[in-house]
């Protein structure tokens, strides 16, 4: 593992910028791993860990940099319940954690710093040095990965009957026992012109 330091430098260059959203990203992913006990995220454990995150924000784009999870690698899952908040999955036992950012780091970052005119800046300071239990909310949790959400899992494509494109990871659905994208089938998220 590295610095905090080390992780903002590396956070910083993968964001474009360190704001206080990453840093709040990079101490909920250390804190994570290492309530698992995985000391080796992104070598000797990085096929063990899948993470899940629930923001498309700042705080996401710094998980990767500490746990190595990455789309791509089908070891980061995005589900967009607009929180701060990640959950932290050892495949190699089954134990899972969720931690949450606590609404309340944001006023004990005003009070550890009222020095600090600028918020972010304030925060960014504040949130480098206050306990993880200040931080952030620990749930242990249950979650039942699929074998087809697994990095690594391989299976043939299927063709949807409605557009012919192909749909892997098992991500059609059955309408009327032919197999169908999710986009055919209703959850389209854009318009065909």
């Amino acid at each position: 593992m590295k610095s905090l330091a080390e992780y903002e430098a590396l956070a910083a260059a993968a964001h474009g910028h360190l704001c206080a959203g990453q840093i709040l990203g990079l101490r909920m992913a250390l804190y994570g791993v290492r309530l698992l006990g995985i000391d080796d995220p992104t070598g000797a454990g990085r096929k063990r860990l899948v993470t899940y995150v629930e923001i498309d924000r700042c705080a996401t784009d710094a998980i990767p940099i500490v746990t190595g999870c990455r789309l791509g690698k089908r070891a980061l899952k995005f589900r967009d319940f607009g929180k701060v908040a990640a959950t932290f999955c050892d495949l190699l036992d089954g134990r899972a954690v969720r931690l949450v950012a606590r609404d309340s780091a944001r006023r004990r970052a005003a009070e550890l710093h009222p020095e600090i005119a600028n918020r972010n800046r304030q925060q960014m300071a504040a949130y480098r040095e206050m306990p993880d239990e200040e931080l952030f909310a620990v749930q242990w949790v249950r979650v039942a990965i699929g074998s087809e959400d697994l990095p690594g899992y391989k299976q043939p494509a299927v063709t949807c009957v409605r557009c012919g494109e192909s749909v892997s990871f098992r991500r059609e659905v059955i309408v009327d026992g032919a197999p169908v994208c999710r986009a055919c089938a209703g959850e389209r998220y854009y318009e065909p012109l």
